[in-house]
């Protein structure tokens, strides 16, 4: 659960969203990719059904953490799951087959940042028809850097030239855009990630526990981020904790009214998880269950 916004920077991103736009070419398959969500967005209104748009998100398996091939054994002509692995995947896969049933999930794929802030801009501005009925889950930050095709070599760059050095644009910050200009009342969730070193935890000699060092450090830089973009919800967690608990944090009464955080504006509220009860509990059922909650509060459909 990492975000952009925790990459600290001494200087102003040298591509604003305005300039990024205007100077990086769209991916080949924008226009094709756009329909088909226009598409799945019309089914779902008509339905009137709620739509939330899910970035970068890997659950349950990913090449690094749980790969798929891992749990798969196989003799001279078939393929089997390992027992072990049975349970989970016959929950994951009932469920995913069950929203394709039900045309409730529609994927996107994407392979560069290109392709990732094009589609998400696109897809926004298209999810804005939904008004309050769209909410956005900014899971996680693609990359913090990239290479502007401006700068990148139109041939191979020949290894007999020796070491090579290559400077990175920082990633344009897109939160803004996206709460005033995309989509201006859609429910948008960020992400706020703090990195703890056990060395600077132990230098902190009036914090007493870890839950003080996450409310001494990690709440300020979640009212920050919704003072500076004027969004709806921050979660927030540790690096170290963050399979058990995570806090909400969201301005009291809409959005904050000046740019510099002040407590009174701002409401906390802290979601734990006891895993030593079920080790197999994931938080993610918990922070879905809130916002979905939340929204609806947002959307007038439930009461606070």
């Amino acid at each position: 659960m990492a975000n952009s916004e925790d990459i600290p920077s001494d200087a102003p991103p040298s591509f604003s969203a305005e300039t990024y736009f205007a100077t990086q070419p769209p991916p080949p398959t924008l226009e094709e990719d756009v329909s088909r969500v226009l598409d799945f967005i019309q089914r779902q209104r008509e339905a009137k059904r709620k739509v939330v748009l899910v970035t970068p998100f890997s659950r349950h398996y990913s090449h690094s953490t749980h790969p798929f091939l891992d749990f798969l054994d196989h003799d001279s002509s078939e393929i089997s799951v390992k027992p072990s692995e049975r349970p989970q995947l016959l929950s994951v896969l009932s469920a995913y087959k069950e929203v394709q049933k039900s045309g409730t999930l529609h994927t996107l794929t994407f392979v560069t940042v290109d392709d990732y802030l094009w589609l998400l801009r696109a897809v926004s501005q298209e999810l804005s028809i939904l008004g309050r009925d769209a909410m956005f889950y900014l899971a996680a930050a693609v990359s913090d850097f990239f290479l502007p095709r401006q700068k990148m070599s139109e041939h191979k760059i020949q290894s007999g030239k020796g070491s090579l050095h290559i400077e990175m644009d920082q990633v344009p910050k897109i939160l803004k855009p996206l709460v005033n200009e995309w989509t201006r009342e859609g429910y948008i969730v960020s992400f706020k990630v703090l990195f703890i070193y056990w060395s600077t935890v132990r230098a902190i000699n009036h914090i007493s526990s870890q839950l003080e060092t996450d409310q001494v450090l990690l709440v300020p830089k979640a009212r920050a981020a919704l003072a500076r973009y004027g969004h709806q919800v921050v979660i927030g967690n540790d690096l170290h904790r963050r399979k058990f608990e995570v806090v909400f944090v969201s301005p009291v009464g809409g959005r904050p009214i000046q740019e510099e955080p002040n407590a009174v504006q701002f409401t906390e509220s802290w979601l734990n998880i006891d895993l030593t009860q079920d080790p197999t509990k994931e938080i993610e059922e918990d922070i879905v269950a809130e916002l979905v909650r939340r929204h609806r509060v947002w959307t007038g459909d439930e009461c606070h």
